[in-house]
């Protein structure tokens, strides 16, 4: 199989780079995807290794001592409360660490405003090759498909892109055909996960609670993975998959394995390059 996979931070969350690197590397993943980005949650763990010179060190030698790479940073998020210029630091010491990709969410509906603060990440991001991948999150500001790829068109920034996360495509129900039309090079990176078939309403606590801690393993669930991969090209698969029951059950480390089991098995099982 010739399709590239890499370990998500929300897969294993709170784990330090490190030992997410080394985790990765044992269980054969081709890349890592790690968060110098603080969330601003309660209790969040902080790996602000474009800050903390030593814990970039560290995160360097682990890359060339398990021969892996970082394939992404995340998350940069248009929020009013959030300023833009703070994510350069990361874009730069992410990109000095090897990566290639940095993801972007929208959290605000003044469309003037994240057209606008959009653009701008997209131009800091490309002082660094990096490529902006946006992801559309059914209880965000930016909730659809084509909210998403209006404002890629809208800023008509060359390394702009379109992040399909396979939950939340499919509740904001994405169809194979609705990704068959998209141009083929605005596909960026993909978050891979199974989830349950039935779609509950943003008032329901099982909306965030299961995109945050109950993610299926590929096959498991009642999402149709087979056809939204097969209507986008073969990117890279970044596996984000948390579930904190097999979290508990099986460690990081089993955990992160099953996830990738699992999803070369559906791949291999459904002829899917």
């Amino acid at each position: 199989m010739n399709r590239k996979f890499s370990l998500a931070y929300l897969t294993i969350p709170g784990t330090d780079p490190v030992k997410q690197i080394d985790i990765a590397t044992e269980v054969g993943y081709d890349y890592v995807s790690l968060r110098p980005i603080p969330m601003h949650l309660p209790n969040e763990p902080l790996f602000q290794f474009d800050k903390d010179i030593g814990l970039f060190r560290k995160i360097e030698e682990a890359l060339k001592k398990n021969n892996i790479r970082l394939l992404d940073i995340e998350l940069a998020r248009v929020r009013k409360d959030l300023k833009v210029e703070d994510y350069e630091s990361a874009f730069s010491a992410g990109a000095e660490l090897g990566a290639t990709d940095v993801i972007s969410s929208v959290w605000t509906d003044d469309k003037a405003y994240y057209y606008n603060e959009f653009a701008k990440i997209c131009d800091l991001a490309a002082k660094y090759d990096l490529r902006v991948n946006l992801e559309f999150v059914t209880y965000s500001g930016i909730t659809t498909l084509e909210e998403a790829v209006n404002l890629l068109n809208g800023v008509q920034r060359p390394n702009a892109h379109l992040l399909i996360d396979t939950l939340h495509a499919h509740r904001s129900k994405v169809s194979p055909k609705d990704l068959e039309k998209i141009e083929q090079s605005k596909f960026g990176l993909i978050h891979l996960c199974d989830g349950p078939k039935p779609i509950p309403g943003l008032d329901d606590p099982e909306m965030i609670g299961v995109a945050r801690e109950g993610r299926l393993y590929p096959g498991d669930g009642g999402i149709d993975l087979k056809g939204m991969l097969k209507a986008m090209p073969t990117n890279p698969i970044s596996i984000e998959l948390p579930n904190s029951k097999e979290m508990k059950n099986r460690g990081a480390l089993g955990h992160a394995r099953q996830c990738l089991i699992k999803a070369r098995q559906y791949l291999a099982e459904n002829d899917i390059e």
